[in-house]
């Protein structure tokens, strides 16, 4: 029987390593080179140089408009950024706070958004302001599990590259995403605000920002949609996305997943390294230009206690949730760090610990009504935003027992 199993297990696994996706991935000594058409100032890949971005992010100075930043009379500008994480479903959270926050009166023209994941989905709204409130709303209040994925077949599964398809995620971006909204978009970015959203390059490991008011200018609406897709693409689960790039002369494709898998919130020092003198060259005193940061994270900063049952799904769930939680809360840190060492200001905003789910399935319209809703009542009457990250599970978890 044992000797019956394993060869049926060997079938299955040369069946399915031989049904895979046929690729042509990017070669590791042309990653850095690798391009979609002509557009290089879309993208870059963290750790690796694209002049064409970090001078397009440089430009956004001379093209902003000067109400939107005022200087200080000390010279100063400071620069309002918004970033925005992952946490799926918890969405709303980020969502309800953002309407919360426009109906308080104090949110600001943000000079850059970031966002990953279903925070990649935010973005977009949260860039163009409180008029987009209505439709942020509609969609983390109304959306359900079905109409972000639908199962497949064991065989599609085990021959597949993924457990769900995500055809209707696909549906509602792009119902989102129309002309109008993308022109809209690329009319911001004229005016001098970038809108980014992250994804990672699962052949070479890295961490890539995609400049979405650029595409939005190229009027490449597929695109657009595409990296949205792709950022909030959970690996395995969801199946990846690929894109088609130009390398020393040949056509490769590149696999893409979702942002968090390196990073849960990412905001633009990776952008700006060593940009002084590019900052110096174009007049600009780099000791004046400040941001004042606000993260809103779509998900708790302390531990969640939950009683798992003894089988997979249930021990693989809760354990991936502890590794993400873990994962951003040294995001959070490290942007802290970084924010602190160039004397930018730092604001932090995440789902309170007494917050209790009741989700009855990933996507419940009801609960994330009831999420949003919590976001808005925390921010309508004023968000005490966190200058710090929290010192410890323990001493947050002690404040919010008080």
């Amino acid at each position: 029987m044992k000797a019956a199993l394993w060869a049926w297990a060997i079938v299955i696994l040369f069946a399915c390593s031989g049904c895979a996706t046929l690729r042509n991935p990017v070669p590791k000594e042309l990653v850095e080179s690798a391009r979609i058409g002509d557009m290089s100032e879309i993208r870059i890949i963290v750790g690796m140089e694209n002049t064409d971005l970090q001078k397009n992010v440089l430009e956004s100075i001379k093209q902003e408009d000067p109400k939107d930043f005022p200087v200080k009379s000390d010279g100063t500008k400071i620069y309002p950024v918004l970033t925005i994480s992952g946490g799926a479903a918890n969405g709303a959270y980020g969502a309800g706070l953002l309407k919360g926050w426009s109906e308080e009166g104090s949110r600001p023209v943000f000079k850059a958004v970031t966002g990953v994941s279903t925070g990649a989905i935010i973005a977009p709204f949260a860039f163009l302001g409180k008029e987009y409130d209505a439709g942020l709303e509609e969609y983390y209040t109304t959306t359900s599990t079905k109409d972000i994925f639908k199962g497949k077949g064991i065989f599609a599964i085990l021959f597949g590259d993924s457990f769900v398809s995500t055809k209707p995620l696909e549906k509602n971006i792009a119902r989102i995403c129309d002309d109008k909204f993308l022109e809209k978009i690329a009319s911001e970015h004229r005016r001098g605000r970038r809108l980014f959203v992250g994804t990672v390059n699962l052949d070479a490991q890295r961490f890539v920002i995609w400049d979405m008011g650029a595409i939005a200018c190229r009027g490449d609406a597929a695109l657009f949609r595409k990296v949205i897709l792709a950022s909030a693409s959970i690996p395995v689960m969801f199946p990846p996305t690929y894109f088609q790039v130009e390398a020393g002369g040949q056509r490769y494709d590149e696999m893409h997943v979702d942002g968090g898998t390196l990073t849960q919130v990412f905001a633009l020092h990776s952008l700006l390294d060593n940009m002084e003198g590019a900052i110096k060259a174009m007049g600009l005193d780099a000791n004046k230009i400040k941001s004042k940061l606000y993260i809103i994270r779509n998900g708790y900063v302390s531990a969640r206690y939950k009683k798992v049952d003894g089988k997979l799904a249930a021990i693989a769930g809760q354990a991936m949730d502890a590794t993400i939680n873990a994962q951003g809360l040294g995001d959070l840190y490290r942007i802290y760090v970084f924010t602190h060492q160039m004397g930018n200001d730092y604001n932090l905003a995440f789902i309170p610990p007494d917050y209790m789910p009741q989700g009855k399935e990933d996507f419940d319209p009801q609960e994330m009504r009831r999420l949003f809703d919590r976001g808005y009542a925390d921010a309508v009457k004023g968000y005490p935003w966190h200058k710090t990250p929290p010192s410890s599970f323990k001493d947050l978890e002690s404040k919010s027992e008080e």
